[in-house]
């Protein structure tokens, strides 16, 4: 049955980019066939994890379709897990789009539906390959469909730039992923993954791991393969952004559980290295996120932010194992998934809802103000998504982070000193990033959502309505974001059946000191309970309220207004407000070693009447100045040298390859 449905399930997800190619986009329903298409295959591939993970092992032959070898996707507990959470997300992201595409001028071209199906379709592929030909075969079709994505609408230099950023470091990952399947077939006889099981332990088995680290690790963003998330991500159009960060990202991190449960023990020095780049990451991603002023930008910069964290979790699992202590194993590796599904959530929900009300001069913050007023649905599922990522209480991402912390909080009971120092490190470096979270976050809901929009804003003409559809989407992401800390137990209980292969599942039931308190796997810890904290805090915030009520004898309701005042002069209230930029221009100072800021002063001439200065501060990631700037300049550098020999004179290439032989002749001689 799980064959057929999955069968069914691509068959569909063809035809939908079928009907984007071969109808466009002149028509309404039309336009929006192709992603309800979406939305059904992804429903069926939901039904086959739902199947898998309660022990329902089956696979599809393929035969030599690829033209190589003997291929065939398996679907068992781990890739029946991921594929819920991806095709879930598949499924309310479809819906949403389909309404966003309502209007005519939102989509000018076909090539959308079509790039959009293939993310879809090639992420399912993903985590259904049981040989190294169908994984491969699928990766480099969602990089096809990374650049279809971000390069549809490209019509000027930048935009394609973008693009092409987006398709190397995708080929970056592909090749060190090729490479390292070719080192795990070479040594186990097989390009059936299942048999990688009994590659045995040294150094083919430790570059085995590191290659297939680095190239899971390029996808979702881990530095120095980060670049091309703030680039790529806003080229993408509207809510399709959040197909490719809330979605298809999650197969990078598939990729890593898969591995772990193949591979099995890795190096010392590994899980040392994926720990600090992981909190290192963390913090470089959110330390950007927050002083960003385009809110495409401020969201795709967090993806690094959480892709870090998440990379944290997956270190102190390594730790574990390496260490052969199963039980910090377990915690890691639980910590880490429920971080995944906080991301992809709260991750899917911010660039959808944003899509409603993101102004066209590509989402400046300072043009966004006050869009509860006049987008209730979408104004306030953004500020659950925000509110979910800044990891504050009851929302699933302080349930995650809480977990994060605490496992890297058992660095004492490790015997080696590198991996105690590296969990102690990355400790830090993601306990600072929860703090800057909290900043970057709360910075969009009292500046995007709460502030109140300056007369004739662009946020003060309600956009197109969003569809009964769309509407319910997005209140079930919000749901997820919140409903999944209430009953985290629960989750809990249901992800351990997914990750019987990686971790053991009695341990992972060791979070559950009762059945709706969580404690971090070890017994006498720390204890939360997330369920409680769903009723407690909205219970106290309502306690507060009555009584300040109460106390101010109705006062406290009441709106005092008054005229604008400042200086001495009238003004408009609204230029007294915090700017996005004078919100986070702290950060900018004290972190400027890591942004890199560099700040000049201008006089500003244009208002004659009250004359001014202009500050502008850029700040430059310090992996593109000193890495890619470098390797850009010596790559021009050797293509303007390949220019010239291309445009010599023909007696100059016989004398080359004369010189050449002579040198060959020479060598040969000598070494003969």
């Amino acid at each position: 049955m799980t064959s057929y449905l999955l069968l069914f399930g691509f068959g569909i997800i063809t035809a939908g980019a079928g009907l984007d190619l071969l109808l466009g986009v002149t028509k309404t329903l039309v336009r929006q066939l192709p992603f309800v298409f979406g939305a059904l295959g992804s429903a069926a591939v939901v039904i086959v994890g739902i199947i898998a993970v309660h022990g329902r092992v089956d696979s599809v032959p393929l035969g030599q379709s690829l033209g190589v070898g003997q291929s065939y996707l398996r679907i068992d507990r781990l890739a029946g897990l991921f594929l819920i959470l991806v095709g879930g997300l598949g499924v309310l992201v479809s819906f949403i789009i389909a309404s966003w595409v309502k209007p005519a001028r939102r989509l000018s071209s076909r090539g959308h539906g079509a790039g959009y199906m293939l993310l879809l379709g090639s992420t399912y592929a993903i985590i259904c390959a049981g040989d190294a030909y169908s994984f491969l075969f699928a990766w480099e079709l969602l990089t096809v469909s990374f650049y279809v994505l971000t390069s549809v609408e490209a019509k000027d230099a930048t935009k394609a730039r973008s693009s092409w950023i987006t398709l190397v470091v995708g080929k970056v990952g592909g090749v060190s992923l090729l490479l390292g399947f070719l080192l795990a077939a070479a040594k186990s006889g097989s390009f059936n993954i299942a048999q990688w099981h009994d590659i045995p332990l040294g150094t083919t088995h430790d570059i085995i791991f590191a290659l297939v680290i680095v190239g899971f690790a390029a996808k979702v963003g881990v530095i120095p393969f980060h670049v091309w998330i703030p680039v790529g991500y806003p080229q993408a159009t509207g809510p399709i952004r959040a197909a490719m960060a809330g979605v298809a990202a999650n197969v990078g991190f598939y990729g890593l559980w898969r591995f772990l449960e193949i591979l099995g023990h890795p190096p010392i020095w590994l899980a040392a290295s994926v720990l600090v780049v992981g909190g290192t990451t963390a913090l470089l991603g959110i330390v950007f996120a927050a002083v960003q002023s385009q809110l495409s930008r401020v969201v795709a910069y967090s993806s690094i932010e959480n892709a870090g964290i998440i990379l944290v979790g997956y270190g102190v699992a390594l730790a574990g194992i390496a260490t052969g202590n199963k039980v910090l194993a377990a915690l890691g590796i639980l910590a880490a998934s429920l971080q995944i599904l906080a991301h992809a959530t709260a991750k899917s929900l911010l660039f959808t809802s944003s899509a409603f009300f993101e102004t066209s001069d590509g989402g400046n913050l300072d043009s966004m103000s006050g869009v509860y007023r006049t987008h209730r649905a979408s104004g306030s599922t953004f500020a659950i998504g925000a509110f979910t990522l800044a990891g504050l209480p009851p929302a699933i991402g302080f349930v995650s982070e809480w977990m994060i912390l605490e496992s890297l909080m058992q660095e004492f009971r490790l015997h080696i000193l590198a991996l105690r120092l590296a969990m102690a490190f990355a400790g830090a470096l993601v306990a600072l990033t929860t703090g800057i979270a909290s900043l970057a976050f709360i910075r969009l809901i009292g500046l995007v959502v709460l502030r109140r929009p300056p007369q004739g804003s662009i946020t003060s003409k309600p956009l197109e309505d969003k569809g009964w559809f769309g509407t319910a989407a997005l209140i079930l992401l919000a749901l997820a974001c919140l409903l999944s800390a209430a009953f985290a137990p629960l989750v809990i209980r249901y992800m351990s059946g997914g990750l019987s292969s990686v971790a053991n599942t009695n341990i992972i039931s060791h979070a559950l000191k009762s059945p709706w308190v969580l404690q971090p796997v070890y017994s006498n810890f720390s204890i939360l309970s997330p369920s409680w904290l769903f009723v407690v805090i909205p219970t106290a915030a309502l306690i507060v309220f009555l009584a300040a009520h109460a106390l101010s004898r109705g006062e406290m309701l009441k709106i005092r207004r008054v005229a604008p005042w400042h200086c001495g002069a009238d003004f408009d209230g609204n230029a007294t407000d915090y700017s996005a930029f004078g919100y986070s221009n702290i950060l900018r100072h004290v972190l400027r070693n890591i942004l890199g800021t560099s700040t000049s002063v201008s006089a500003d001439d244009e208002c004659e009447d009250s004359p001014g200065i202009q500050v502008h501060s850029i700040v430059s990631d310090p992996f593109e100045f000193y890495v890619y700037r470098p390797i850009r300049a010596a790559y021009l550098s050797v293509v303007s040298v390949a220019k010239r020999l291309q445009s010599g004179r023909l007696d100059a290439y016989v004398a080359y390859m004369l010189v050449a032989l002579i040198v060959m002749l020479t060598v040969v001689a000598i070494t003969g």
